[in-house]
Order: C-alpha cells, then sequence, then structure tokens
C-alpha cells in the first residue's frame, strides 16, 4: 500500500482543515482518502468528495482499535 500527504498545514495540532491521506495499491490504483482532523476521521473510498465521505468520531475510531 503507498501512503501519501497530499495536504500538510504548518501546524502540528489536527485543526478543522486536519490532514490528507491519500491512500493507493501496489498497482497505484487510488483506494480511497483518508481526512484526519480534530473532529475525527472521514473515509473516502476512490473518488469520493470528502462531503460525502464515511465520518468517524474519535471516540468511534478508539472503540474500533480497542475492541470494544
Amino acid at each position: 500500500m503507498k501512503v501519501n500527504i497530499e495536504n500538510l498545514g504548518v501546524e502540528m495540532q489536527a485543526k478543522n482543515t486536519g490532514v490528507e491521506f491519500w491512500l493507493r495499491d501496489n498497482d497505484d490504483k487510488l483506494r480511497g482518502k483518508l481526512y484526519v482532523n480534530k473532529r475525527g476521521l472521514t473515509w473516502c473510498r476512490g473518488k469520493t468528495k470528502r462531503e460525502n465521505g464515511e465520518p468517524v468520531s474519535w471516540s468511534e475510531f478508539i472503540g474500533w482499535v480497542e475492541g470494544d
């Protein structure tokens, strides 16, 4: 999997704009984009626009990774 940071702000703290990651498979096919900001995560499969992505709150994400 190839993971690129497409937009990285100057601030170290993730704020409203956050950080944008593009994920491509080893054949360079775009799998999706992950947006990380202070509200949580947004997953956009393929070429889905950010506003149509699947938002996940930080609490929900923590539950997933901790197995709750």
